[in-house]
């Protein structure tokens, strides 16, 4: 079974929320059998190093198997919250596609949805 390495949105879509000065997003693959892949790499330390730039400070991963999905809480990264950030996105609705976008994952290549632009070199 042939693995490729691919960006995280290439096997999973997600979700942003906020509460405070916490963001939430959830990972939710596409396919069923990425899950176990993507729970042993999408790890709470590799979050948080991800976001530390925007001042996180601690992650938490809700694991939803029954889904199957992940679902991360992050301390401290939306720079104070709704009413005290200066950034343009105050609710940190965009947050996923930066966990999305820039984390990348291994995966069996059974684990990307056919006709995915990372399938067409294999």
């Amino acid at each position: 079974m042939s693995s490729i390495t691919v960006p995280l949105h290439a096997v999973a879509h997600g979700r942003a929320g906020d509460k405070g000065n916490r963001s939430n997003i959830s990972v939710v693959p596409y396919l069923p059998d990425a899950f176990p892949h993507l729970k042993a790499q999408v790890t709470e330390a590799r979050v948080l190093e991800l976001f530390r730039h925007k001042g996180a400070s601690a992650v938490t991963r809700y694991e939803l198997p029954n889904l199957p999905a992940m679902n991360f809480v992050i301390d401290d990264a939306l720079e104070g919250g709704v009413n005290s950030a200066l950034c343009q996105d105050l609710h940190g609705k965009t947050l996923s596609f930066l966990l999305l976008g820039e984390m990348t994952v291994t995966v069996p290549v059974a684990c990307v949805p056919a006709g995915s632009r990372y399938l067409q070199d294999k």
